[in-house]
């Protein structure tokens, strides 16, 4: 095992991280990113509390402090993660890297831009936008804003209260929303493509944008009773979950705008949630040193992501024990997560281990993200800077494929309403991590007593929905008949 020091705070690095399960991961430099120094020396309003990838993976942004936030083509980034040493670093206000000096050829590339947001940034969001629908009624009303298909927009959550949102390619400035009182502390788009936009604010409220009708609010969402640290949309856009200060896990119907329920467990401030890809699965991250991992659906707590131990009292974990929770976020393969805390780690995990599988070192880290394909993770800091790590290489059994295809479309209490073998319903409804959280990992990243099969008993009728609308091939089917039930033996690959 070899010692991992941390690189000095005024770069932006990009590390690879590799090593073995359970124990501390050796980190490697592969580059470093050095950004501009600031023409201020105020601590406050340096701060990048959040970063973000597009969800096409054409950009990143992050708030460099003092109102200042970047946004980075993607491409251009991965270009300077080539191995190199730090004699090589590449700086940010490079000409090389900019666009603007680009030959008329280049013009329609994707360009870096810096943006003035006039205030300290809290919060980014990106948003992409889907084409309506044609009607051949005549449509009467007249809106300031057509977006087409390849809208790309970034929405600013300001200190004074203001949202701005911004046209990604351009760089220009579209609306500017004005209704919270306090700082917009998150902010989040609805993965449908329908530009909705949820605000969260230090004024103890959630708001719900409309874009596309000119930054309409829609409609605003209480019963927080304190700071709103953090907002997310499930995968579907029907659910919203919200966390903030008194320990507050909160769900919302997002057709009709109600509260579902309130998750109870947390013992501190919970400052940090974010769905699984498939919707099935909900980590939030808290100051009580805890991630949970929650079943959104019904409620329970399928996993404890503990950063003390051993672990700490309710009394302790409730105040300041030194280590803060500060972010936490899913890997696009929904297997990893990975955690930020204030003990100077960033930890990855996985849902089948109750222990880190590897760790990084990072100081005064505040927030982290996964890239669009879970290759790397990004992660700000107090300083304005964000560091870069490569994830390792995974690949996804075929049981877990089928299981995430299955529940992007069913629920929870769905899924337990079909006839199905308990072994196969706990794995579906991911019982099975919290029941076999230690021994679940097997060398082909499958179930222990399980070959790459999966067993499924289903009443007639029923047969072709599972086949057509899970996205489930069949290469291979074998099928007996018990009255009204068929028991099929699906060897299935992903679409």
């Amino acid at each position: 095992m070899r010692t991992v020091y941390p690189h000095p705070p005024t770069c932006l690095s990009i590390v690879c991280v590799c090593g073995a399960p359970n124990i501390t991961a050796t980190s490697r430099t592969i580059g470093e990113l050095i950004t501009p120094t600031s023409p201020f020396e105020q601590k406050y309003g340096r701060e990048n509390w959040t970063v973000a990838f597009a969800p096409d993976g054409s950009y990143f942004a992050w708030s460099q402090g003092h109102r200042i936030v970047k946004l980075v083509p993607w491409s251009q980034c991965l270009k300077s993660f080539a191995p190199c040493s730090t004699k090589n670093s590449i700086n940010l206000t490079n000409p090389r890297l900019s666009r603007q000096d680009s030959d008329a050829g280049q013009k329609n590339k994707p360009r870096e831009h810096t943006i003035d947001c006039g205030d300290i940034v809290w919060s980014l969001a990106f948003g992409s936008s889907v084409p309506e629908k044609q009607s051949r009624c005549v449509n009467i009303e007249w809106h300031r804003f057509k977006f087409g298909q390849d809208q790309l927009l970034l929405a600013t959550g300001l200190s004074n209260g203001r949202i701005k949102i911004w046209d990604v390619y351009t760089g220009r400035l579209l609306l500017n929303l004005m209704d919270h009182t306090e700082i917009v502390r998150d902010l989040t788009f609805a993965p449908d493509g329908s530009l909705i936009l949820v605000s969260a604010s230090r004024d103890k409220t959630l708001r719900v944008w409309d874009l596309k009708d000119d930054g309409n609010m829609m409609k605003v969402l209480r019963g927080h009773p304190n700071w709103v640290y953090c907002c997310t949309f499930s995968p579907d856009s029907s659910m919203l979950c919200s966390v903030g200060a008194g320990k507050a896990v909160f769900l919302w119907d997002m057709d009709k705008y109600t509260m579902i329920r309130k998750l109870e467990g947390h013992n501190n401030d919970v400052v940090a949630c974010e769905f699984s890809p498939d919707g099935a699965l909900l980590a939030t991250a808290s100051y009580d040193t805890r991630v949970y991992v929650w079943d959104p659906h019904i409620g329970s707590i399928l996993l404890e992501f503990g950063h003390l131990f051993p672990p700490p009292s309710p009394i302790f974990a409730g105040g300041d024990n030194g280590r803060w929770v500060r972010s936490v976020t899913f890997s696009h393969d929904g297997v990893h997560i990975a955690s930020l805390a204030d003990d100077k780690l960033v930890r990855f995990w996985r849902i089948d281990s109750a222990h880190p599988v590897q760790v990084a070192p990072l100081n005064k880290g505040l927030c982290c993200a996964f890239s669009t394909d879970g290759s790397v993770l990004a992660a700000g800091t107090q300083d304005g800077n964000v560091y870069f790590w490569a994830t390792p290489k995974y690949v996804s059994s075929l049981q877990h494929l089928s299981r995430m295809a299955i529940r992007r479309v069913m629920t929870t209490n769905k899924v337990k309403k079909l006839p199905l073998p308990p072994k196969v319903m706990e794995f579906l409804s991911y019982q099975i991590i919290a029941l076999k959280s230690e021994v679940l990992h097997s060398e082909n990243g499958g179930l222990d007593s399980e070959q790459l099969t999966i067993c499924i008993t289903v009443k007639c009728k029923y047969l072709y929905k599972l086949l057509c609308v899970y996205c489930i091939n069949i290469d291979h089917v074998c099928m007996a008949s018990l009255g009204s039930l068929l028991q099929i033996w699906i060897s299935i690959y992903w679409v």
